[in-house]
Formats: structure tokens, C-alpha cells, sequence
């Protein structure tokens, strides 16, 4: 029981706030690319990828593991999200930092659904059974430079206007 609620339960609920993040932080990426702000989006992919590492914590574990580790990444990176868009609403350098720190945290979370697809996938699992295989690294290394792309562009397109609006990079 976690919460009152079965393991089976919580994990569900985990996994759709997950999936929810994923969703909606690609949204926000490719708005990104586009210059377009999204803000309705934008706080559901930041307060549901919020949500997906507080809820990480509720799983029962006897020591500290990478997911836990991550987990706390996480939450430091999108406090520096949430600070920049929010408080400083993204004026000089906070348009940056907001950028990569999002970038940052639908990162982690897509890394996240490939380890947990290796785990639970049977034909992915047969071909990593350690997590530590081949297919597993070339599929992580690819997500890494797909995220490191597309975080380059993200912050190339994504500008303030004059007015605070997102305009297109010229």
C-alpha cells in the first residue's frame, strides 16, 4: 500500500502523470521551436513533471537508487524552470536558463520511460536483460543527442519580443 492506495494503483497513476509530462513537454518543445509560448501547456507539462518526481519518492525502496537520484536532478532542474518562466518571466538570460532547464526535465523523464520500457517491454528486455546492454546504451545515446538538437534549436527559436511575447529568431 502506498498512500492507502494498492502498489498496481499508484504505479497506474505515476505512469499517467508520467505520460502526461512526456505529452505535454514535447508540446512545449516543438512551441519552442516555433517561438510560440504555449503557457496553458507549459504549466501542465512543469506541474505534472513536478508531479512525476514527488511521486517517484512514494515507491517503497530500502536505499538510495538512480531513480531516486534523478528524481532529486529533477525537482532542482525544474525549480530553475519554474524560477526562471515564473519569476523572472524568462527577461535576459532567464529566457536561456528556462529553455535548457525544461529541455533538461523532458529529458529526464524520456530517459526514464526508456529505461522503464526495457524493464517492462518483454522484446526490449530480452535484448537489454541487464540494462547495461548495448541496444540499451545505443537507445539512450540517441535520446541524448536527439535532446542535445533539439535543446540547441529550442533556444535558438524560442525569443522574447519586445513587448515580453515570443517572436521568431531572425
Amino acid at each position: 500500500m502506498v498512500f492507502g492506495m494498492s502498489l498496481a494503483t499508484y504505479t497506474l497513476i505515476h505512469v499517467i502523470i508520467s505520460l502526461i509530462g512526456i505529452g505535454s513537454g514535447l508540446i512545449v518543445l516543438f512551441g519552442m521551436f516555433g517561438g510560440k509560448r504555449l503557457d496553458g501547456m507549459t504549466a501542465l507539462f512543469l506541474a505534472a513533471t513536478v508531479l512525476t518526481s514527488l511521486t517517484g519518492f512514494g515507491f517503497p525502496f530500502e536505499h538510495v537508487t538512480p531513480g531516486i537520484i534523478l528524481g532529486v536532478l529533477s525537482l532542482v532542474v525544474l525549480a530553475i524552470a519554474v524560477t526562471a518562466r515564473y519569476s523572472f518571466r524568462m527577461a535576459g538570460k532567464w529566457r536561456t536558463i528556462y529553455v535548457v532547464t525544461a529541455v533538461i526535465a523532458l529529458y529526464f523523464n524520456c530517459f526514464v520511460l526508456i529505461a522503464q520500457s526495457f524493464q517492462k517491454v518483454p522484446a526490449l528486455h530480452a535484448l537489454a536483460p541487464k540494462g547495461n546492454e548495448p541496444p540499451f546504451a545505443i537507445a539512450q545515446g540517441i535520446l541524448l543527442v536527439l535532446f542535445i538538437v533539439a535543446g540547441t534549436l529550442a533556444v535558438k527559436k524560442f525569443r522574447l519580443g519586445a513587448a515580453g511575447s515570443v517572436a521568431r529568431a531572425s
